[in-house]
């Protein structure tokens, strides 16, 4: 497991480091690309050159086609002559492309982990510059006896340390979260407190919270379609209990039961309704006196 000689500790023993960090294999490749990256994200952009058509004046031919002996012109705007346009020149423009995420935690891990295989790598107990002091800073890199530049990485908390680095020769400070990779490639030695350790260790290895944050948003997002549906048979059910009586299915009665009374009712309406319907049809039949002749109601044939 890699480590670090810890200055001003008072002698305290080397401080672990994560192996997934400051342990990984340097891609030489993925660590040229993230550093082409960050130099073009740095440039502004702003150098701008005035075509033909935006330098003032040109308008009019400055003489005739023919017949003076000059070679012929149409403005004295042309890129030929002086004070004319630029051909190709230079547009304001980004010069920013982009790296893989993955890429460039990659290539901060082969970073950080090349100074911890050359052991050009300490970490700074910030207890040991509560106040600003510089004689108190150069003690410490002269004590640890590497060579410069140096690269201090600080917490934004730490403001002391940072005053008391910051006017030496050699020596220049960033915060944790402005440092990337052709930062940590420039110098020589590289000194980081403890705090700034945690951070870029949890920085070079955000997969895994990334992940938990992408899966709790996911379960947020399905949160409301569950509780939706979850409302759905509560409402069927308040649906079903709002069904009149009479429109609800009957159960037949079991046997040495007695009918419910509106059951008694519809067999008795049944019944009456067989009775009249059989009534009407022996009236309505036609009656025959055997010679084929149909009698009338009072009983004479005509």
């Amino acid at each position: 497991m890699p480590d670090a000689p810890v200055l001003g500790g008072g002698g305290s023993r080397p401080l672990a480091l994560d192996e997934r960090v400051f342990g990984a294999r340097f891609h030489e490749s993925l660590v040229h690309e993230s550093v082409r990256a960050e130099q073009a994200a740095r440039r502004r952009g702003t150098a701008s050159t005035r075509t033909r058509g935006m330098v003032s004046g040109g308008g009019s031919k400055p003489w005739r086609q023919k017949g003076t002996g000059r070679a012929r012109a149409g403005s004295i705007r042309s890129p030929l002559w002086t004070g004319g346009g630029v051909v190709f020149g230079p547009q304001p423009r980004s010069y920013t492309f982009k790296v893989n995420r993955r890429e460039r935690r990659a290539a901060l891990r082969g970073a950080l982990s090349l100074h911890a295989s050359r052991g050009s790598l300490a970490v700074l107990e910030s207890e040991a510059l509560k106040e600003p002091r510089t004689k108190g800073a150069l003690e410490l890199l002269s004590g640890w006896g590497q060579d410069r530049p140096t690269l201090v990485v600080l917490d934004s908390a730490e403001s002391a340390a940072r005053l008391s680095f910051r006017n030496l020769a050699g020596v220049r400070v960033l915060a944790h979260d402005e440092v990337g990779v052709s930062d940590l490639l420039a110098p020589a030695s590289l000194l980081i407190s403890r705090p700034a350790v945690e951070a870029l260790t949890a920085r070079a290895t955000d997969r895994e919270a990334a992940s938990q944050a992408k899966a709790a948003a996911s379960a947020e997002a399905a949160a409301p379609s569950a509780k939706r549906s979850s409302k759905a048979p509560a409402k069927a059910k308040a649906k079903a209990s709002e069904v009149p009586a009479e429109d609800a299915p009957q159960e037949p009665a079991a046997e040495g039961e007695p009918a419910a009374p509106e059951a008694e009712a519809d067999a008795t309406a049944t019944e009456a309704t067989a009775e009249s319907t059989a009534a009407t049809e022996t009236v309505a039949e036609p009656a025959d006196n055997g010679d084929g002749e149909q009698a009338d109601s009072d009983g004479s044939a005509e």
